[in-house]
């Protein structure tokens, strides 16, 4: 894993365009992975602005998207479909026939959740997916217990992540309480994980993600068995990290990530 921490959100969300554009840029029939949430849509805009300015094609591209909430159709405002389409999707060259998130109305929802594990083994697996995480340390809708090997699946939210999520609903008491997500072992079979966490609230999370044990009660904490795995902060949310310094020190000196600073 490697650790960078810019000095404001938005030049966090700045470095990981970049990163995913060089990706993109490098094998432009990636099958990428996709986050949602408000931590993601100035991301989402900046990689639309590349698209149109710099000509960044995702024309070949394929998207998954980590969940989906239960119960709620492609058109309702508060799906994680609507908000693709509206934050990313209708902002690039993509063909929508390219873009996949899980069915929430699905009538069989175990065989659509087996359905999406198929769909992404048979596009060759995820070339990059891009995470967030959650105030409970979810990854996707990964909830505490979670267990690290799990496929895609319904789960239940807890009380944190309504508290978290419920008032971007018009009525928060009409927020499902039931998602389907990708498993944690199905985003740990990704070839690359790129983290984008920003704000002070998250700090206490993301240093028990990076610094902790892991621990299924934090999914977000298995990011540290992948073997290429970068996580990108502001410095709100680096607030917490003991190791602050020397994942500067190691930043400077990686082959990797050097060259984007």
């Amino acid at each position: 894993m490697e650790v960078i921490v810019r000095p404001t959100a938005k030049s966090a969300e700045e470095l990981t365009a970049k990163i995913i554009a060089a990706e993109l840029i490098k094998k432009p029939n990636m099958t990428l992975g996709l986050a949602t949430g408000r931590t993601m849509e100035r991301l989402y805009d900046l990689l639309g602005q590349k698209c149109k300015n710099e000509g960044l094609d995702f024309s070949l591209c394929k998207t998954f998207n980590l969940d989906e909430y239960v119960g709620l159709a492609p058109e309702d405002p508060n799906s994680y479909r609507y908000y693709m389409n509206k934050n990313l999707f209708e902002k690039i060259n993509i063909d929508m026939r390219n873009t996949h998130v899980e069915n929430g109305i699905a009538e069989d929802l175990d065989e659509e959740c087996a359905r999406y594990e198929e769909m992404i083994e048979e596009a060759g697996g995820l070339d990059l997916q891009l995470l967030g995480i959650g105030r409970s340390g979810h990854i996707g809708f990964n909830e505490p217990l979670s267990p690290l090997t799990s496929r895609t699946r319904m789960v239940p939210l807890t009380k944190v992540t309504y508290e978290q999520n419920s008032p971007l609903f018009d009525n928060p008491e009409d927020m499902p309480m039931l998602a389907m997500t990708m498993g944690v072992g199905t985003i740990l079979e990704a070839k690359k994980l790129v983290m984008l966490v920003t704000g002070a609230e998250k700090a206490d999370i993301i240093a028990k993600a990076i610094e902790g044990p892991v621990t299924s009660m934090i999914s977000g904490s298995a990011i540290q068995f992948h073997p290429d795995c970068v996580v990108i902060l502001d410095e709100e949310a680096a607030a917490k990290l003991e190791g602050k310094e020397d994942y500067a020190f190691a930043v400077k000196n990686s082959p990797k990530y050097k060259d984007f600073l």
